[in-house]
């Protein structure tokens, strides 16, 4: 992302705002309640994961989302008020806790401006239950943030949120707003070379490839046998660097290597991260128009031109890359008509990423005011591009094979506003960051036809894409 350094000073209307804090204050005091008053202000040009860098804490919930591509970057910092939860009902009790939360939200500012309105992020893990009980995330975190800087295109938009109640002093909240105006204001111009990771990390295969060659024949044999249709198998890689992973490095070398991805972090407050590059949309809504991706099939990049052509002719001509991929374009588009959901399918496309491609199918569909974004990601959650078909007996069969949690590996996460916009993504292309050690995930298709020799290749594949950012 081009960063330019900060032309004006950000303009506030101190009074009026004094005055909203102030009347706010008192109608708590009498109601013996709680407010969050959100202020959002538009504010030059500062690249989102700059202030990620100057202001997350590892004791804090923090969240970083970026699409190049589309010229949107945000960061939300810290948290006013959060939900972590377990269990089946995860994102029904979220999509309840949100709309609890806006109730008592007053905003002050252009809350018109792109992402000037009250975002909420979320992350949940591939499961409702953890087998491993001392993985680090809950399998749902949703959290308003304290603060929040976003880009959209030429357009960069300041949230604070604030919790008010009947003794809070009104003159350190404006206080603390300009001394965070102050330092967000100080943050310049800096250089965002590729920072390649050093040769000497320490891997540890979790699953080696005899174990994960054979795992693929055992599913192979369900699927001949028709108890399966597909499974998606995961692997995982332990890596352990001589010095703690720098989060804002790895953070820019993966938009720089990956500009055409969805790149993320989200921290847990205890000091790990899971952070990534994903292909992969789960839905995007704006305007209650929903888009949502079916992203199945794959193929290396070629090392020259005439090779790359070529892979991507035999990729698109593959009635096996072609069989994977329906069963998620059938899917996808059956969990959205039960919702009452009228999907369109967009013509086929390939989706070239720098080290491997896939079939893409983009699916579109107007979604009815009274559909909450999370009932969606609920319903289609998790797709058979990342689990396999049929999706139950699926799920049953990766959790014998995978000796590892998945967490919030192949996951939803993204964001959600009050006026049913949101965007998600499937937490692929992944790892799990903790101080000097991190664990990458990458998966592959298996389906009738498939090969445990290319499938092996293929997640040796995607796991260097990640690996290649880590510093």
């Amino acid at each position: 992302m081009t960063i330019s350094p900060c032309r004006s000073s950000f303009f506030v209307d101190y009074k009026d705002l004094h005055q909203l804090l102030l009347a706010v204050q008192e109608k708590c005091y009498e109601n013996h309640s709680q407010q969050i008053v959100s202020i959002s202000l538009p504010i030059d040009f500062i690249d989102p994961l700059v202030v990620l860098d100057k202001f997350a804490q590892a004791n804090t919930l923090n969240f970083y989302f970026e699409n190049k591509s589309k010229g949107e970057a945000i960061a939300a910092i810290d948290a006013i008020t959060k939900l972590e939860i377990t269990g089946k009902h995860r994102f029904s009790k979220t999509e309840e806790f949100i709309k609890d939360c806006l109730k008592n939200v007053i905003n002050f500012g252009n809350t018109n401006q792109p992402f000037g309105a009250t975002h909420f992020f979320c992350s949940f893990s591939f499961f409702d239950q953890h087998h491993q009980l001392d993985y680090p995330f809950p399998s749902a975190t949703i959290f308003l943030p304290k603060l929040q800087v976003a880009v959209k295109n030429a357009s960069c938009t300041l949230v604070v949120n604030n919790l008010i109640h009947g003794d809070i002093n009104i003159q350190t909240i404006l206080r603390e707003l300009q001394s965070q105006i102050k330092t967000i204001q100080s943050l310049v111009n800096y250089s965002s070379n590729i920072e390649i990771s050093p040769a000497n990390f320490i891997k540890n295969q979790i699953t080696n490839s005899g174990i994960f060659k054979h795992s693929v024949l055992s599913a192979l044999e369900k699927i001949e046998s028709k108890h399966l249709i597909k499974i998606v198998l995961a692997d995982a890689l332990d890596v352990r660097s001589y010095n703690s992973f720098n989060l804002f490095k790895s953070l820019n070398n993966l938009r720089q290597l990956h500009p055409n991805c969805y790149v993320f972090s989200t921290s847990n407050g205890k000091g790990q991260n899971f952070i990534g590059a994903s292909p992969e949309r789960l839905i995007s809504i704006q305007n209650q128009q929903l888009i949502t991706d079916a992203l199945a099939g794959s193929a290396p990049r070629g090392k020259t031109p005439n090779e790359d052509a070529a892979n991507a002719n035999d990729l698109v001509n593959s009635n096996k890359e072609k069989h994977e991929h329906s069963l998620v374009i059938d899917f996808i588009t059956q969990r959205l008509s039960q919702l009452g959901l009228f999907p369109q399918i967009l013509a086929p496309r390939l989706r070239q990423l720098s080290n491997i491609q896939h079939l893409w199918t983009p699916i579109t569909a107007v979604v009815p005011a009274n559909i909450h974004p999370l009932k969606i990601v609920a319903q289609l959650h998790p797709t058979p591009a990342v689990a396999g078909a049929a999706r139950d007996i699926a799920c049953e069969e990766i959790r014998r094979y995978e000796s590892f949690e998945r967490g919030l590996y192949a996951a939803p996460l993204g964001w959600v506003d009050g006026e049913g916009n949101c965007e998600f993504i499937v937490g692929i292309r992944s790892a799990l960051i903790d101080g000097d050690r991190a664990r990458l995930y990458a998966g592959a298709g298996i389906v009738a036809g498939s090969d445990p020799e290319k499938e092996f290749a293929e997640v040796q594949l995607k796991l260097q894409a990640l690996l290649k950012a880590l510093v």
